[in-house]
């Protein structure tokens, strides 16, 4: 992740140098992320949202339910939905959209997905979130 640069932003309150440097969105989902509609929150220090946005955004539109995924799911995405609870927000997480290394001592996959069970107020597929946001619109 470092190699790439996926975490080099100039400031998190500025989209300048953004584009193509490694922190940018995937250009397959670019027209849908930059909707005008998507929140898009400053990026996050370490593992989880406490020192970034994510709270203030959802709750300035009003919003007090979150479909969470990411890349990595038993650090990123898990600290994420313990913030996300802690500040009273209804967390839903995309198992099929989330993913985590594996090592010799373990699955971090695995021990998400346990811990979501134990924690989410959902745990969906994919499919199951695309249906339920089509029939929320």
């Amino acid at each position: 992740m470092h190699a790439i640069g996926m975490f080099d932003r100039e400031s998190s309150l500025s989209m300048e140098g953004l584009e193509g440097s490694g922190a940018d969105f995937m250009p397959q989902y670019k027209d849908i992320i930059e909707d005008g509609k998507t929140i898009i929150t400053s990026p996050h220090k370490v593992y989880g949202p406490e020192a970034n946005d994510l709270s203030l955004q959802p709750r300035k539109a009003d919003i007090d339910k979150v479909i969470l995924a990411g890349m990595s799911a038993n650090l990123c995405v898990q600290a994420h939905l313990h913030e996300l609870l802690e500040q009273g927000f209804e967390v839903a997480v995309v198992r099929d959209a989330t993913a985590a290394a594996k090592l010799p001592e373990g699955d971090g996959y695995l021990a998400a997905l346990i811990n979501f069970r134990y924690i989410a107020n959902a745990l969906w597929t994919t499919d199951e979130a695309v249906a339920r946001i089509n029939e929320a619109t």
